[in-house]
């Protein structure tokens, strides 16, 4: 293949193509012509190779374009936001081959009614500029995607997870010891491991663990708890067992270099994860917890302790194996961030399987519903801080319906005090769709000890006159109300007039 960019190729690719066409010349006719093959056009029209010095010559004679036109860097009045967007890493960044996508093809789909496309190609790579969107936003973005498109369960890794235990003798029981990890990355892998490494840089204080590569020495934060290490010593036997050589150096992504970064990430999260929370031990930990008839948290939370788990590892084990080993595909996971000096809620991390569900982030400034047991548990756990209760961990089920659908959810979630950051508190849900997979699969949904709660997506989107929870005025529901009376007047006034 030729050595110019990928944009240039496609972009050529699509002048040849508009030429060709413009001239009505079908492949064959255009074949004949140039006396090169069908598919060998075909090839450059999709941009996938770049033709010699004399092979562009006959395209241009054939054309009736003069060489330097053809080959010019200008694309055209036609083609400038096409070129525009592939210059400007806002498409080529993006992870297009995990969904089996080729960017000449969506390039071309673009390209084949520049007219009424360029403008929103221009309004959109103006929204990024204008707004500072990074290209982190999109990675991430792609990887949630990416993500629910595979239900968050990835056979390769499990395979490789299992291979893993069974190849270095891993012990049965569980929790796993963090020195048996330890040994086996100093022994197998030539780590050098310091504890308390980062504790003489003050800067680094909030990062678990780093990573120096020309060393091979993991420093590690002398406040992990042994569960946390553990976690730390399986990200890095995944980094090296699945060969991910894009990696973050340091224990959470900071600074995101490329998509293969964050998506190796997550693939050392993964398997650290299965390996620390066994596959067929925990999905029969599971079935027996859904057998029973009444709703019960501290069995809930025993399935979570019994590994020495955090409440994030043990949500990300439930999204894993619930759509896989259950069938209860249509999930939700939600993390919350609670600010008590400031009262401000936020969502830092989400998944939805099959389809987007009603409780997710938004960028809109408003306020999520406090009817939702993610946000209600959180006040509950920061009353009993203020009242000088030490709570580790609180958890809750609920099921919440949504108001206006016909949508219901069973809702758990789990509270605790947040790390590394002890003025602030952090919750994790997992939402289940209510249907029949759900009523076969867990006995205790009917169980009256779990409270039924109408909910909504934010407070300004909420009819609901009487709520006690409400933290902002139901402005979208007014300016609603508003133009639905505009509307009426101007029919009465107009027939026909304010019909939708």
């Amino acid at each position: 293949m030729s050595g110019k960019a990928q944009y240039q190729r496609i972009i050529f690719g699509l002048k040849v193509k508009q030429l060709r066409q413009a001239k009505g010349l079908s492949f064959a006719e255009f074949a004949e012509q140039t006396g090169m093959s069908v598919s060998y056009l075909n090839e450059i029209e999709k941009g996938k190779k770049y033709p010699k010095e004399d092979k562009v010559q006959a395209i241009a004679g054939t054309l009736g374009i003069s060489q330097a036109e053809l080959t010019s860097g200008e694309p055209g009045k036609a083609l400038e936001p096409v070129a525009e967007l592939l210059q400007s890493n806002f498409l080529n960044e993006l992870p297009l081959d995990l969904f089996g996508i080729e960017l000449a093809k969506v390039v071309e789909i673009i390209a084949s009614a520049p007219a009424r496309v360029g403008a929103f190609i221009s309004t959109l790579l103006e929204i990024s500029r204008n707004y500072a969107l990074k290209e982190e936003n999109f990675y991430f973005s792609a990887l949630r995607s990416y993500l629910e498109l595979h239900n968050n369960y990835f056979e390769e890794i499990e395979n490789a997870a299992s291979d893993c235990t069974k190849k270095y003798k891993f012990p049965d029981d569980r929790p796993l010891p963090p020195d048996f990890l330890r040994q086996l990355l100093e022994k197998h892998f030539g780590y050098k491991i310091i504890t308390g490494g980062l504790d003489e840089y003050s800067e680094l204080q909030n990062l678990r663990a780093l990573y120096i590569p020309h060393e091979k020495k993991l420093l590690l934060n002398s406040k992990l708890t042994p569960t946390q290490t553990s976690f730390q010593f399986g990200k890095e036997l995944a980094f090296n067992i699945l060969n991910l050589r894009e990696r973050a150096y340091t224990s959470s992504l900071l600074r995101v270099r490329n998509f293969e970064e964050v998506l190796n990430h997550s693939k050392a999260t993964y398997f650290s994860v299965a390996l620390l929370i066994p596959k067929d031990r925990f999905v029969a930990d599971l079935q027996a917890f859904f057998q029973r008839t009444n709703w019960d948290g501290e069995a809930f939370l025993a399935i979570m302790k019994k590994y020495e788990a955090t409440p994030e590892m043990f949500y990300h084990r439930l999204t894993n194996v619930l759509p896989q080993f259950f069938g209860l595909k249509k999930l939700f996971f939600l993390r919350f961030t609670h600010e008590p000096i400031s009262d401000a809620f936020e969502v830092d991390k989400e998944l939805h399987l099959s389809n987007r569900h009603h409780p997710h982030g938004n960028g809109l400034l408003e306020h999520y519903c406090r009817r939702w047991v993610a946000l209600s548990l959180l006040k509950d756990l920061h009353a009993m801080q203020q009242e000088g209760k030490f709570m580790d961990t609180i958890v809750r089920a609920q099921r919440s319906r949504y108001i206006g659908t016909d949508d219901e959810y069973l809702s758990i979630t789990i509270a605790r005090r947040g790390y590394p950051a002890p003025n602030r508190n952090v919750s994790v849900t997992l939402g289940l769709l209510v249907n029949a997979e759900l009523r076969e699969k867990v006995k205790f949904l009917n169980d009256p000890a779990i409270q039924i709660r109408e909910v909504n997506q934010t407070c300004e989107r909420c009819p609901l006159t009487d709520c006690l929870e409400r933290a902002a005025a139901p402005t979208v529901v007014q300016k609603r109300e508003k133009m639905r009376q505009i509307q009426h007047r101007l029919k009465s006034l107009i027939p026909g007039e304010g019909d939708a």
